[in-house]
């Protein structure tokens, strides 16, 4: 069985903000994905909006409904979108200000478990379901379990940016126990960042995972193959 792939379509609208136009629309991304193979939209509301908006997702969960995955932090504000524009499912990812991308998983402080409690259990009062974006690690993964998210995204980062073979095959193995232990206790497991066309056969043959959340190569791979052969080919090696 081949492995779900929500396709993160965040770059269409930074090319749109470029020029700040009203294209590319990014509900025409979506369109083109979910008809070449994508199973889900994936896009990160961030407190900036420098690429995708209220307004995108607003109009992505009207367009397509069940299908779009958003990725956005804890912050109440961040909070507030999600359950006025009720996507299919949220990724509460950390972020930090002027961060180019995501750079790891949650910390799981005190203060941030609190948090996590109560915007977990408002998502889930309006029957979205929950992923946390974690580290693969068994503490992390444990404490995802506890606070009754739906969902764990492992962060492929260090696997994606490994320098060397044995490192490489260490964080394989990291994703693997994190996968299983995540399994064990219930929860769905996604993986995403950094993936691309050379690296994703690994993780992908990791058992467990249902589903990969891929965007930039996708996006940058649709610039000279365009975005439906990009789309079909990566779904082709899932």
């Amino acid at each position: 069985m081949s492995l779900k792939l929500g396709v993160n379509i965040d770059h269409v609208a930074t090319l749109r903000q470029a020029r700040q136009e009203p294209f590319p629309d990014p509900v025409d991304a979506a369109a083109v994905c979910l008809s070449t193979g994508a199973d889900y939209i994936v896009v990160h509301l961030r407190k900036d909006a420098r690429h995708i908006n209220e307004k995108d997702v607003s109009s992505l969960c009207k367009h397509f409904p069940g299908k779009i995955h958003l990725e956005c932090s804890s912050e109440p504000t961040m909070e507030k979108a999600a359950l006025k524009y009720k996507p299919f499912s949220v990724c509460i990812v950390p972020e930090k200000p002027g961060e180019v991308t995501t750079t790891g998983g949650l910390k799981f402080t005190p203060a941030v478990v609190k948090r996590l409690h109560q915007m977990i259990d408002h998502l889930h009062k309006k029957h979205i379901l929950v992923s946390l974006f974690i580290s693969p690690d068994a503490a992390s993964v444990r404490t995802a379990a506890k606070l009754g998210a739906d969902i764990v995204e492992l962060c492929t980062k260090a696997y994606s940016e490994a320098s060397s073979a044995a490192s490489c095959r260490a964080e394989l193995q990291n994703l693997a126990l994190s996968t299983l232990l995540a399994n064990e206790l219930g929860l769905k497991v996604h993986a995403g960042h950094g993936l691309d066309y050379h690296n994703v056969l690994a993780v992908a043959d990791i058992g467990g995972i249902t589903c990969m959340n891929i965007g930039f190569s996708i996006v940058t791979r649709a610039l000279f193959a365009g975005l439906p052969t990009a789309v079909t080919e990566m779904k082709g090696l899932l």
